[in-house]
């Protein structure tokens, strides 16, 4: 019998599901990771999946898989290196439980990320904003809900997956009005509404109806919004609203491009990049110091603030007292 099986079958079992609790996002990302590794294995081999076993998933096997990915699929470095993780995640898994093996294993343990260029973050302007909030046409249902839905993703920051998981029993609109998702790392967090955001909700509440568990933007059968369903409206009307705004054409709005806008609106705003972090849920502020390098107006404010060249810095001198008093009178 392949030993290779009942590993991945605990892998995803009692590591992922029991112990972890991973999220059904990580697990279909790691499920997809295998699926297209034991195809690939099975294809240089010529024998079935279930035949395969863990010799047969030595470093060299693996670093020609993390090539093929690149090269003949046109995986990004980051994908390779999301692949590689979830490859390491069950080796780590199987070092205790297949001894025998264990020079193979750290072999694979030891295959490096690689290193790639991290490009700086796409975002919109406040411009931009407003045309991509009036391209929904809201004569109609769905115009509506894609205007509040729209309207939401810019204020809050939230995942697409954290938007399309709103229930109506997330939304408050009273006191402190705020609405409360269920986010990465099974984090629970509540972002505040200003008072035009609130307005637009309360009137989608109103036409939308409905129990509190239902989905708080639905398609016309009442089931939630897929994640493919999101990033084709916003692509939608991104490309309507180019007509209004041209400087929309130069660039790729994808749901994630709403959460870099309202990081870089409120890094605009003065708002310290910890805060920055909570709002949107990060693990760490690490994460959110990528709006910090694609800011060029914090840069423009450091360089007004420099001494300008061919000048001759000076050391500042506090005003004569008794000069400061007779020029106050």
């Amino acid at each position: 019998m392949s030993d290779l099986a009942p590993l991945l079958q605990g892998f995803f079992t009692d590591k992922l599901m029991r112990q972890r609790q991973a999220s059904p996002h990580t697990i279909a990302a790691y499920r997809d990771t295998f699926t297209l590794l034991l195809g690939y294995v099975a294809h240089r081999t010529g024998r079935h999946a279930a035949q395969l076993t863990l010799a047969d998933l030595d470093a060299p096997t693996i670093g020609a898989f993390l090539h093929h990915l690149e090269t003949a699929r046109g995986n990004t470095a980051a994908t390779r290196n999301a692949r590689l993780a979830a490859v390491r995640s069950l080796f780590r898994y199987a070092a205790p439980r297949a001894p025998d093996h264990a020079a193979l294993i750290q072999r694979v343990l030891a295959i490096p990320t690689k290193r790639h260029d991290r490009a700086i973050v796409s975002y919109l302007t406040r411009t931009e904003t407003d045309a991509l909030l009036h391209a929904p046409d809201r004569a109609t249902w769905t115009g509506r809900r894609d205007h509040a839905l729209l309207l939401v993703a810019l204020h809050t920051g939230l995942r697409v997956s954290e938007l399309t998981s709103l229930r109506l029993h997330d939304v408050h609109l009273d006191a402190g009005p705020h609405l409360r998702c269920h986010g990465k790392g099974r984090k629970d967090r509540c972002t505040p509404l200003t008072a035009p955001t609130v307005k637009v909700l309360r009137a989608w509440l109103a036409e939308r109806g409905g129990q509190h568990g239902d989905p708080l933007f639905p398609t016309r059968r009442g089931t939630p919004l897929s994640r493919d369903a999101v990033q084709r409206l916003v692509a939608k009307h991104a490309a309507a609203a180019a007509v209004r705004c041209p400087s929309l054409l130069h660039k790729k709005v994808t749901p994630h491009t709403l959460r870099h806008s309202t990081a870089m609106a409120l890094l605009h705003a003065g708002v310290d990049i910890s805060v920055i972090a909570l709002w949107l849920g990060h693990e760490s502020t690490e994460t959110t110091q990528t709006y910090l390098h694609a800011d060029m107006t914090i840069k423009e404010r450091a360089l007004a603030r420099t001494t300008p060249p061919g000048t001759t810095a000076r050391r500042y001198r506090a005003p004569d007292t008794l000069l400061a008093f007779l020029n106050n009178l």
